[in-house]
Formats: C-alpha cells, sequence, structure tokens
C-alpha cells in the first residue's frame, strides 16, 4: 500500500512562499494528509519523503514548539510523522527518521558509503598490539566476547566466531541511518555514519562515527555534552556524558560513563562504571568501577573490579612491544595508589594494597590480601572472607543492576560459588603443602613472589575450609541428598568465570563443540548461554554432590543420617565463625577511631552524640540486622 504521492502544485507553490527550494519537487513525496503549514527555510534535494506535522512538543519550563521542518538542508531523507527538525547548520543526509524524533541545532548528520554503523569493528583487548581482538557487534555478550578474546588457541572455534560476526556486520550494511522514533537530539556537532535507537537522548554532543546507539522507552540511552565517539557500539539504558572519549569501544548495558573518562580498543560490559580515569586495551566485565583521577586501567581482564584513586597497571618492562597483560578476577579491589606490573594473575575477592612488581600468580588463593611491606609482596590468604566490606559489595551488586528488559549479559552474583570454592580448595592444598615443607625455624615461606607468614598459613587453610563446608552445607539443605541419582556422567569439577556466567568448564565445552559442528547462529549461541546460566543452580548442586561423594566414598543414596548431620553441623560451626569475624569486622566503624571528627566544637559527649545522629548504633545498622537474619 502507498501511503505516499507527490506534492500538488499549491503545495508546491505554499512551499515556496515559505522559503522552501528543492533540486526537483517531484523527488519529494508527502503522507496522503500532508500539509505545507510547518515547513519553513528548508531545502529538498534527493528522494525525499515526508509525513505529517500535527504534534506540539512539551519542552522542560513549558516551552512548546510545532512539529516541522525550519532552517535545514535534507537530502535523501525519509522522515516520518510529527517529527521536529529546526537550525540544522550544514545538512541531514541519507537517513531514515522516525515518527516524533527531536532535532534542533545540529551541525551535521549524514551517512557515507555503506558503513555497518560499529558492528565488525575489531577492538584490540588486551593487548594493545593486536592478537585476542574482539569483533564487536550490536548484540555482543560478555561471555561471548571472552570466548572470542580468550580461546585463540581453539582456532576453529574462533574463525566460526568470527565468520558469523562478519555475516552480522555485512548484513547491518546500509547506505541509510536510522533515527528512531522519540529520539531527542539537541546541539550536538557532526555526526556521521550512526544508527541512533528509539528514545535515546542526545545533548551537546560533539562528535559521533561509525556507531550504534541502541535505545528503547524501558531502556533510554543518553550522550551527553562534549562527548566524542569513533567506532563504537553503546547498548541501552547506558549514560555517557561530560566529555568523555570513546575509541573502538563497545559499552554494555546500564553502564555509566562520564567526567571526561577515556577508552580506547575495550569492552565495557554491564554496569560498568568509569569517570575522570583512563582504559587502554581493557576487558571489563560487570560491574567494573573505576571514578578516580591518574587511575590507568590498562591491558587486563577485570570483573566485579572496583580500582582505587591513583591506581596504575602497567605492561611497560616489554622488550618485544606491549604484551604483556593481567587478569583480576571477580572482586578484586586496589586501594588508592595501588601498582601492579603486569603479567600478573590477582585471585577472586583480593585486595591490593601497595605496589607489585614480582608478577605474581595468586590465582589459586582468592578472598587475600596482598600488601607491600618494606617493598616486597606480602601475601595472607584467605583474609578477606571475613571483611564486612566484601559482603557489602556483593549485596549492593544487585542493588544497582541499571539494566531493563532483556539482558544481554548473564550474571551470577553468588559469592560462593563452585568456582570460588574450587579455587579455595586448590589454595588448601596448596597453603598445606607450604606449611609441610617450611623449615621448622622459618617464619614465612616464598609463593609466586609473594611473602606468607605461617600463621597466615594456618589462618588461610581455616578460611578456605570454612568457605567450603559453608558453601557444601548450604547445597545440602536445598537438597533431598538422599534421592539424589546424578543424570550425568560429566565430571563437574572444573568451572570457569566468563565474566558474569558461571558455569561447568564441560557446559562450555560442549557448547564450542556445537558452535564448531554446527555453525550455530549467533542468537542461538546467546540461547545456549542463557540456558546454562538458568541451569546454574543445578550445575552447582551436582558439583556439590561431585565433591561429597568423593570425599565420603560413597554415593548420596548410601548417605547416613549421621552423615548429612555432619555436613550440616560443619556448615553451622563455619557460618558461626565466619559471621562472627564480619561483625567483629563491622564493629570497626563504631569504635573511639571512628569518631575522630565527630563532635567539631565540643567534648566526649558531643562527639558520641554527632556520631549517633550521624552514623547511628553498631546494633541498628541494616548491614548488621541482614547479617543477624534481624527484621
Amino acid at each position: 500500500m502507498n501511503t505516499h504521492r507527490p506534492l500538488t502544485d499549491k503545495e508546491i507553490a505554499t512551499l515556496t512562499v515559505y522559503g522552501c527550494s528543492a533540486s526537483n519537487w517531484k523527488d519529494v513525496s508527502v503522507a496522503n494528509d500532508f500539509k505545507p503549514d510547518f515547513i519553513t527555510n528548508v531545502h529538498f534535494s534527493g528522494t525525499v519523503r515526508l509525513g505529517t506535522f500535527q504534534h506540539v512538543f512539551e519542552l522542560a519550563g513549558g516551552i512548546q514548539k510545532h512539529a516541522g521542518i525550519y532552517n535545514a538542508v535534507i537530502h535523501n531523507c525519509h522522515i516520518g510523522h510529527d517529527v521536529f527538525i529546526d537550525k540544522i547548520n550544514g545538512y541531514i543526509a541519507n537517513y531514515q527518521i522516525n515518527d516524533k524524533a527531536y532535532l534542533e541545532n545540529i551541525d551535521e548528520l549524514f551517512v557515507v558509503g555503506k558503513p555497518t554503523f560499529g558492528n565488525g569493528v575489531r577492538v584490540a583487548t588486551m593487548i594493545e598490539s593486536g592478537a585476542r581482538e574482539v569483533s564487536i557487534y550490536q548484540n555482543l555478550s560478555a561471555p561471548l566476547a571472552y570466548m572470542l578474546a580468550f580461546y585463540r588457541h581453539n582456532k576453529a572455534l574462533i574463525e566460526t566466531l568470527e565468520c558469523l560476526i562478519a555475516d552480522y556486520s555485512k548484513a547491518n550494511c546500509a547506505e541509510y541511518g536510522t533515527i528512531g522514533k522519540s529520539v531527542q537530539m539537541r546541539h550536538c556537532g557532526s555526526i556521521r555514519n550512526v544508527n541512533i535507537g528509539d528514545f535515546a537522548i542526545l545533548e551537546g554532543v560533539s562528535k559521533l562515527s561509525n556507531g550504534t546507539i541502541v535505545s528503547s522507552e524501558m531502556a533510554v540511552t543518553t550522550i551527553g555534552t562534549d562527548v566524542q565517539c569513533n567506532e563504537f557500539i553503546i547498548q541501552s539504558g547506558s549514560t555517557v556524558i561530560e566529555a568523555s572519549m570513546l575509541t573502538r569501544c563497545f559499552v554494555g548495558q546500564g553502564c555509566l560513563i562520564g567526567k571526561q573518562f577515556s577508552a580506547i580498543d575495550s569492552l565495557l560490559f554491564a554496569n560498568f562504571q568509569g569517570m575522570h580515569g583512563e582504559a587502554v586495551s581493557i576487558f571489563a566485565g560487570p560491574y567494573t568501577v573505576t571514578h578516580h583521577k591518574a587511575t590507568l586501567m590498562l591491558t587486563a581482564l577485570y570483573s566485579f573490579m572496583n580500582a582505587g584513586s591513583g591506581t596504575n597497571f602497567s605492561n611497560h618492562m616489554y622488550k618485544l612491544g606491549p604484551v604483556h597483560q593481567g587478569i583480576t578476577e571477580r572482586g578484586v579491589k586496589t586501594s588508592s595508589d595501588a601498582y601492579i606490573m603486569w603479567p600478573a594473575r590477582i585471585g577472586a575477592f583480593t585486595v591490593v594494597l601497595g605496589r607489585h612488581k614480582g608478577n605474581p600468580n595468586i590465582s589459586a588463593l582468592p578472598f587475600s590480601y596482598l600488601m607491600e611491606i618494606d617493598g616486597e609482596s606480602h601475601l595472607v590468604p584467605g583474609i578477606n572472607l571475613h571483611s564486612a566490606g566484601t559482603m557489602r559489595d556483593v549485596e549492593k551488586w544487585t542493588q544497582r543492576d541499571e539494566r531493563k528488559g532483556c539482558y544481554l549479559d548473564p550474571i551470577c552474583f553468588d559469592f560462593l560459588s563452585p568456582y570460588t570454592i574450587s579455587k579455595a580448595l586448590q589454595g588448601i592444598e596448596i597453603l598445606k603443602d607450604l606449611l609441610a615443607k617450611m623449615d621448622n625455624v622459618a617464619t614465612f615461606v616464598w609463593y609466586e613472589n609473594c611473602k606468607i607468614k605461617r600463621s597466615a598459613i594456618r589462618k588461610g587453610i581455616e578460611l578456605y575450609e570454612f568457605a567450603v563446608a559453608l558453601f557444601m552445607a548450604q547445597t545440602v539443605k536445598q537438597l533431598n541428598i538422599y534421592n539424589v541419582i546424578l543424570a550425568v556422567e560429566t565430571s563437574y569439577k572444573y568451572w570457569v568465570d566468563m565474566v558474569g556466567l558461571v558455569a561447568p568448564k564441560s557446559q562450555i565445552e560442549l557448547l564450542i563443540a556445537q558452535i564448531i559442528s554446527e555453525k550455530i547462529g549467533l542468537d542461538n549461541i546467546q540461547e545456549r548461554f542463557n540456558s546454562i546460566h538458568e541451569n546454574y543452580k543445578t550445575y552447582s548442586q551436582i558439583y556439590a554432590v561431585q565433591y561429597l561423594e568423593a570425599k565420603f566414598n560413597k554415593t548420596t543414596s548410601k548417605f547416613s543420617a549421621e552423615d548429612v548431620e555432619q555436613i550440616s553441623a560443619n556448615g553451622q560451626r563455619a557460618e558461626k565463625a565466619l559471621q562472627e569475624m564480619i561483625l567483629r569486622d563491622a564493629r570497626k566503624e563504631f569504635n573511639a577511631i571512628a569518631k575522630i571528627g565527630f563532635g567539631i566544637d565540643g567534648d566526649t559527649s558531643d562527639s558520641d552524640a554527632d556520631f549517633e545522629a550521624t552514623r547511628g548504633h553498631y546494633e541498628n545498622h541494616p548491614f548488621v540486622n541482614k547479617l543477624l537474619n534481624k527484621k
């Protein structure tokens, strides 16, 4: 059905009176009920289709503006109903502009050639000089990017995935760009080869080139003042503002980037927050946060990571170029002015304080403190298990999820998961072996260029055993363990954390084989990731059952009541011990030292009263109440 018609002679005459012109009026078609009343000082060229203009936009402060096209050059554009366009300083060319879009004071908006709109751009993540490039596309998820970056040894997998993304990019090439419905664009500079999704807000943007901005009414994406992006994709619900600069970057869902943050060749997944600092070739998994000036995140994998002020990562001790990379596993935090020289690998939920140049590989000792003392790296294994701050971090992640609608990144938020527990089990074996080999008079031992005290080894073993006992008891509590029959022959002993997706390695290997053999599509791969994530609890229970059966040397169907009671009792003891440690740690926030700076003009009683008025009481703190299961 043809919804557009040629202009009538009367309409052409009216438009001419209103200061309009056209290279050829025959190339301009309009909706059947079109009226020329709200088109002024516009030049048309190429093929142009116009809708109707009846809507009145209500702006902040009570200003009203009637839909229409004013003071613009329009070339090869299809313009929907009730669109507002005014003060186009250069021109708009080769765009489909959908209903109720609002465009005002824009230097230029055009598509040239047949671009991919950021799809297929190769991002040199992890290694600046290449070798781990990830080809981004509009619906890239964190686990798929993880496969592309870290499974380079599987050439068949990489070739298949790259072909799939190349096909996707080719299918999304177009001579026309898209401005979605109800988009708002004000006071923008040059926008070239960019697709803009529904309801997106662009305010004061400086320059955008070759990219896609995904947006929807439920998850509005905002791009702000003086922002510059080149070769990029920004996913739904994200905000990029305040003169931030992105080059060859993928920004996931619900991200916040501002205050002059800059990133090059970086992948920034769900709920990433970047302020002030700089990122070069990073793979930032969900909930990675950097909020400080002079913080440099460089050539590494981060996930649920919090970078302190002045944190610096270095790959500059190179002879063959900037090829050194780092791994910081889930939940790592750094103190102010922390420094790590790559290559290094930091275990999950480890706190890094001070400067470390010894290339530590402490992946098998999670929940630790890595500290600099007299220029040496000291490791305290497992100590972060009873930190109140760690528990608070874990709780706040779910509360700070800014994603809406369909989620691209499947995220497991569990603090104790088969992944971290399997690491803790490794840690127990490593620490026991270190202890057994220590000289009787030695007070410390070296491990991966880190000093570990004898007392810290013993405490680390105890803490890791607490974590294992607690996890197993919690899992058994969810099961009727006497009736558990393992329906799988595959071992679930080994697990991976694909920046949020916690999964048995065997399931990922099955998926890889399916990708290679069946050449399943990108959407199908995403569905498999989601399915693995949805079955996480089942896989986790199987892991626990397999561990317990090996530990007791019998199947769960033969477990006695005493066996189950032992598992439960061990878990209860571990839970109580860890809870008491965490509460003691939390209580420090209410001691005399914490009250320094309160009651500025009074005596001790004023200090106490001021503290209580602003910080409250330990007994009534929400974190403490939750830990004690109080309502």
